[in-house]
């Protein structure tokens, strides 16, 4: 779908207005190679006309907590205690591989992204902020430079197992970026954070960590445990609570959209999100099957699917990708309540939200819940919802 020529004036205006500037100086853009009327004349006629009576408008319930002491979640909207909302999150590389399903705790993550990577495989990262109590976290793989953009929107402390040191090291050893990396060396320390199973394995998607070591692993780092000024926006997404689920009333062109089919895009995992209307979640499956915690057997929900449609392409002489995660006006899709609606979005810096607005120009609303953001390649890739194609 073609963008309109009002949101172009619209976001044009927006990335003008917007500050570029990045936490702590650090550069506010990507490494990665790089988008008349007439008047008719009218007789007057005076005509008597009874003033039209004034209808109040309908305000919104007060946003009251349930108790002292919470606040609404940035990413879920959900109410949560103060000190647990002023906590960054962790950005955690979980394997996507076969072999490697389930892992632990990756239920817990309240943004989930998956990416693609070279090979026709994607990769996939949880930002989780509720993550305390967890025994064991992973298994945890390596990092690309695109999902290192994903995580700084969050203002997260990265937990990765290595990454390909040529595309990631420049960014992982700016002074704004905080990282725990399973391998040591010149792309961050391990801090101790993390263990082998089976013990002393030295075999792919075997390291994990747990919450006991990662908390030492910040602590001795010294790493921010809450979230830092200049680095956060609290006002990330724009929500509506449970008690008002939103289901497009102001768009009666959205389209059905019970099942979402993500094969094309993602051709090895095969990603479906089923729509369960008595929960009004959607549940993923991978490789034909439900992707769940292997702590728990909870099958990953999602109260919203976002499709961001970014441009790519491959670092000069390697099969490794690169994405824009900073970009304006590119296309997009969101999924709630059953239904999709074609959206565009913008990211103007590194610790800036990715905005998402409908086709004239108005952020869209989210569901309460947690959130599925699928980066798909522009003029590639396409999708299916309920047997009609979107994207390429």
């Amino acid at each position: 779908m073609k963008k309109t020529k009002t949101f172009l004036l619209l976001a044009a205006a927006c990335t003008a207005a917007l500050l570029l500037a990045s936490c702590g100086g650090a550069p506010a853009s990507e490494t990665a190679p790089s988008t008349g009327s007439s008047t008719a004349e009218t007789t007057a006629t005076e005509i008597s006309v009874e003033a039209p009576t004034e209808v109040p408008e309908t305000e919104a319930a007060p946003d009251i907590p349930p108790e002292p002491g919470l606040v609404r979640s940035a990413l879920t909207y959900a109410w949560i205690p103060e000190a647990e909302a002023e906590k960054r999150p962790i950005a955690v590389m979980f394997p996507i591989d076969r072999k490697a399903q389930p892992q632990y705790g990756i239920s817990r993550a309240e943004i989930f992204y998956e990416i693609m990577e070279e090979g026709s495989m994607s990769r996939q990262m949880g930002i989780l902020q509720n993550w305390e109590d967890l025994a064991r976290i992973g298994n945890i793989r390596s990092i690309r430079d695109y999902f290192i953009y994903a995580a700084l929107e969050w203002d997260s402390i990265i937990v990765h197992f290595g990454g390909p040191e040529i595309f990631v090291k420049p960014l992982l050893t700016r002074s704004d970026v905080e990282n725990i990396n399973g391998v040591g060396g010149a792309m961050g320390s391990s801090y101790n954070a993390f263990f082998r199973i089976p013990k002393n394995s030295r075999s792919e998607h075997t390291a994990y960590t747990d919450c006991e070591r990662l908390q030492a692993a910040i602590e001795k780092a010294g790493f921010s445990r809450t979230h830092r000024q200049d680095c956060w926006k609290k006002e990330h997404w724009k929500f509506t609570p449970t008690e008002r689920p939103y289901s497009f009333e102001d768009h009666p062109e959205a389209a059905p959209a019970a099942e979402i089919d993500l094969r094309n895009c993602y051709p090895v995992t095969r990603p479906v999100m089923h729509y369960d209307p008595e929960t009004r979640l959607y549940y993923r499956s991978i490789y034909g099957k439900p992707q769940v915690d292997a702590a728990t057997g909870e099958q990953l929900a999602f109260s919203n699917i976002l499709v961001q449609s970014a441009v790519f392409g491959r670092h000069p002489n390697t099969e490794y990708l690169y994405f824009h995660m900073l970009d304006s006006v590119q296309d997009g899709w969101y999924m709630t309540a059953g239904k999709i609606l074609h959206v565009h979005w913008i990211r103007n810096s590194d610790y800036e939200p990715t905005k998402f607005y409908d086709d004239n120009g108005e952020e869209i609303t989210l569901n309460s819940g947690k959130t599925m953001v699928f980066v798909t390649r522009e003029g590639v890739d396409s999708f299916i919802a309920d047997d009609v194609v979107y994207g390429v």
